[in-house]
């Protein structure tokens, strides 16, 4: 016998390698926490890739959030089709699956690296996790692509983490077993509470107490052309008011600029900046007063910290937020945006109702809720330490508020 066979302690079971796939800079703020508690955990390896759709905004904001990228692909291509990003993307991330043999993937929203990332590790037979599921506006095309891109990924995926009770209730009612679906809050407010304490950002607005600040973000696609045009116009003639002062940070979307910049370029209550990083756009967003876009994230960022949000969409696959009272969904017409923030602006009580409805996205503990379920799947019972945080039940029925048990 050995003198170190009866001696030797267990080294208990081997780390689970979960293999953490993001493109976009919302993928990253989304995943990171997730791949910080697993990488500080010696139960877990992460493997971050990243795919590349965002890629200089990328490099600088992971190492913001301290998460390191073990593989860094390179599929971009200027102006190039939606069938064939996809199409590269499902090829380089089968290579990565294949030569990595993860035991799990972990996939975060509504993105074509999100649903490529999930058919690759299907077609290797790995299991797929979804991060913020069960989103769903119930139009196939709206927003374009990412409402399929997340139906779909909900067919392929065994772990549902759903953000809120309503979003675990559509998963139930597509036929997603019970057992399979987890509410645990959004990602987003652990990682915005996370960057807001290191106090590293920076706050865009120049201007005093005296006048309103406006956040403004436009990007979408379906807003794009004439629709965006308008709502410039919209907010040039908010910014013609002279009691606000606006900031937008440009999207770097050819098609967003050659709009844009004609409406607002010059106007002196109206300071367009380049896209900030996440630590200055967080602290950004903590600065304003009141916030217009067309982004899904910041309408869970914005009532994380008290900002009414107006969204300039048709459609929202976050529709709490407006149940709560904390977003108001205006849609695009420039005239009904105008009215909306004049309210508003002018309205102390709105403004009072809509910054104090609260938050329906969750509670901060998201990241832990994933982790140690995670964690149980895969027998890893040490790190089941990580559930002492309030736990959430699915309601199928589809309400709206965010509530612990």
């Amino acid at each position: 016998m050995s003198p170190n066979s009866s001696t030797a302690p267990d080294p208990g079971p081997a780390p689970v390698r979960a293999m953490l796939v993001l493109g976009t800079r919302p993928e990253a703020i989304k995943l990171a926490p997730v791949a910080r508690a697993m990488a500080a955990s010696p139960h877990f390896e992460p493997l971050v890739v990243t795919t590349g759709q965002h890629r200089e905004m990328l490099q600088q904001m992971l190492e913001l959030l301290n998460v390191q990228a073990k593989f860094e692909l390179d599929v971009m291509r200027e102006r190039q089709e939606l069938s064939k990003l996809t199409a590269r993307l499902v090829d380089r991330l089968g290579e990565v699956v294949r030569a990595e043999r993860p035991d799990l993937v972990i996939v975060q929203g509504d993105t074509t690296s999100a649903l490529t990332g999930a058919l690759a590790a299907f077609y290797e037979h790995v299991p797929v996790a979804h991060v913020e599921a069960g989103l769903r506006t119930g139009v196939a095309d709206n927003p374009f692509p990412e409402e399929l891109n997340r139906r779909l990924i909900g067919r392929i995926a065994r772990r549902h983490f759903a953000p809120t009770p309503r979003a675990a209730g559509h998963l139930i009612a597509e036929g997603v077993p019970a057992g399979e679906v987890f509410v645990t809050g959004n990602t987003v407010v652990d990682n915005l509470l996370w960057v807001l304490e290191q106090g590293v950002g920076r706050d865009q607005f120049e201007s005093s107490g005296a006048l309103r600040r406006l956040l403004v973000t436009l990007h979408r696609r379906e807003n794009q052309g004439d629709t965006m045009r308008a709502m410039g116009k919209a907010l040039r003639r908010l910014a013609d008011r002279g009691d606000a002062e606006i900031v937008l940070p440009l999207h770097r979307s050819p098609a967003v600029r050659e709009v844009l910049l004609p409406e607002l370029s010059g106007h002196p209550g109206i300071r367009i900046v380049e896209p900030l990083g996440y630590a200055d756009f967080s602290a950004t967003l903590a600065g304003c007063d009141l916030v217009l876009t067309d982004s899904g994230g910041i309408q869970e960022e914005a009532p994380t910290l008290g900002k009414p949000a107006l969204v300039l969409r048709t459609t929202t696959e976050r529709p709490e937020a407006v149940e709560a009272g904390a977003a108001r969904l205006v849609g695009t017409d420039p005239d009904v945006i105008m009215d909306a923030t004049v309210r508003l602006l002018d309205d102390e009580a709105a403004y009072r109702r809509m910054a104090k409805a609260g938050n329906p996205f969750g509670d901060g503990h998201a990241t832990a809720r994933i982790v140690a379920q995670l964690a149980r799947d895969f027998g890893v019972e040490a790190a089941a330490a990580s559930t002492a945080v309030p736990s959430v039940t699915p309601r199928p029925g589809g309400a709206g508020s965010y509530s612990t048990a």
